[in-house]
């Protein structure tokens, strides 16, 4: 990541400085993604940094849930404060603190809001996209008059992340209901989650969307008044996208060389490289493909520094640009160009004068074969297991997922883990297999077929 330019540690601890790298690659992200929530009717606001005491103990659970993790204000300037702020780890009570003021009537919902923030958790061991004490992240509150409407919002979300998981940044997870157990946002009733497989057989949690009921806005005494002017509880969700989808995008698809980023979020989608630069004209005609390109609408670059062409294509590498087309004079003698995949290496010998419709085409093709690459590792990685036996051998034979039943104990699942080293419940899918009538821990019968993983 220091090689890429991507991050660096700061002067506190577990924070990170993003260099332009590193956060190009989250804008690019920021900009599909509030497209695809604008698509679906959110508005973006946003609420402060710091919130009082009284209003975090307002929602016990959810405090509780975070109490570990909160950096607390306790000074303004030389003067103590006489209610401690914490810097937000997460913004529920805000949400809600703001609708108890606001929505009486049916004609003030649904709430449907989004901010882009960062969030602040004193996590105890730190690696940076992954789990930083500061991150960037989006949250996204809602706010419904009914059960119904709360819940098909939390799966219309988890859908609008799936979507831009598989199409923007190639990776590809396991994506369903998790178990109650490892639910992680304290007083969720339901999260819709996709976990990403890493190529050292991990799970990283990508995205949640969280369905709340209405245990939230009760605690906050959110009421609204229907048309007959009878009281009723909203119904809220909750759903965010962090940072840490960078560090998937690192470890799905990088290799020894360094990164390898899928077209549509990549920073710089290719990098002219001229090739005997100090010959005349090659500068000239690389420039000229260069001015092409852009104007095309690719995100292109050149690098006519003075390094050997040795040298730059291994730092073309290191960023992780998906292409790179070299340049030279025999290329220009022959009207032509080499493009060059960053995945795969190949070398693509394009007309001059087709290179702008022919790069999409390439780009297109980096993007799907990156995800079918994702796909492939991820279904060679999952097993199935019908006893503690099997299922213990295939995490020390194979690594990845294991499919396996379970009667919904958290004592079994607790036996789970100890058992296999740090195994635990990812997520239900939606459309259960069936594999046998109990569970592999316990053999009661079963009420669920659950994936099993190590997970960062």
């Amino acid at each position: 990541m220091r090689e890429a330019k991507l991050c660096d540690y700061s002067g506190v601890k577990g924070c990170l400085n993003y260099l332009p790298n590193g956060y190009a690659i989250w804008e690019n992200i920021q900009s599909d993604l509030d497209k695809r929530f604008k698509d679906t009717g959110v508005e973006n606001v946003y609420l402060p940094v710091l919130i009082p005491e009284s209003l975090l103990q307002k929602e016990k659970d959810h405090i509780e849930g975070f109490a570990p993790e909160v950096a607390w204000v306790t000074h303004g300037g030389a003067e103590p404060l006489q209610e401690r702020f914490c810097i937000r780890p997460t913004s529920e009570t805000l949400f809600c603190d703001v609708w108890s003021k606001t929505v009486q009537s049916y004609r003030d919902l649904p709430k449907v809001w989004n901010q882009w923030c960062s969030v602040l958790r004193w996590e105890k061991t730190t690696r940076p996209f992954l789990r930083s004490r500061e991150f960037l992240w989006q949250e996204g509150h809602t706010i419904h008059a009914t059960y119904e409407e709360a819940e098909e919002r939390t799966k219309l979300m988890w859908k609008v992340y799936k979507d831009f998981v598989e199409e923007n940044t190639c990776d590809s997870g396991c994506c369903r209901k998790k178990n109650k157990k490892v639910k992680n946002l304290a007083g969720a009733q339901d999260t819709y989650t996709i976990e990403a497989l890493m190529h050292d057989g991990q799970a990283l949690q990508s995205a949640t969307s969280h369905f709340f009921g209405n245990s939230f806005p009760d605690a906050f005494d959110i009421k609204y008044a229907d048309k007959n002017n009878e009281l009723h509880s909203v119904y809220e969700t909750s759903w965010g996208l962090s940072t840490r989808i960078i560090g998937a995008i690192i470890m799905v698809h990088g290799d020894d060389s360094g990164l390898v980023l899928p077209p549509r979020i990549a920073p710089v989608q290719t990098r002219v490289i001229p090739i005997a630069q100090h010959k005349e004209g090659v500068l000239d005609k690389a420039n000229e493909l260069l001015d092409a390109l852009n104007k095309a609408g690719y995100r292109a670059k050149i690098d006519d520094s003075e390094k050997s062409p040795g040298w730059k294509f291994s730092e073309q590498e290191m960023l992780g640009i998906p292409t790179r087309i070299e340049i030279g004079p025999k290329d220009i003698e022959n009207g032509q160009v080499v493009v060059v995949r960053r995945d795969t290496r190949e070398k693509i010998v394009v007309a001059i004068d087709e290179i702008t419709t022919k790069l999409g085409e390439i780009l297109e093709t980096i993007q799907a074969d990156l995800y079918a690459k994702a796909k492939a590792f991820l279904d060679d990685h999952i097993s199935s297991a019908v006893t503690m036996d099997e299922m213990k051998d295939a995490v020390s034979e194979k690594k990845g997922f294991v499919k396996a039943m379970w009667c919904g104990d958290e004592a079994c699942e607790d036996e789970i883990k100890a058992q296999t080293g740090g195994v635990t419940s990812r997520c239900i899918p939606m459309e259960e297999e069936h594999l046998s009538d109990v569970c592999v821990c316990c053999g009661k019968p079963a009420k669920h077929m659950v994936y099993w993983g190590r997970a960062y």
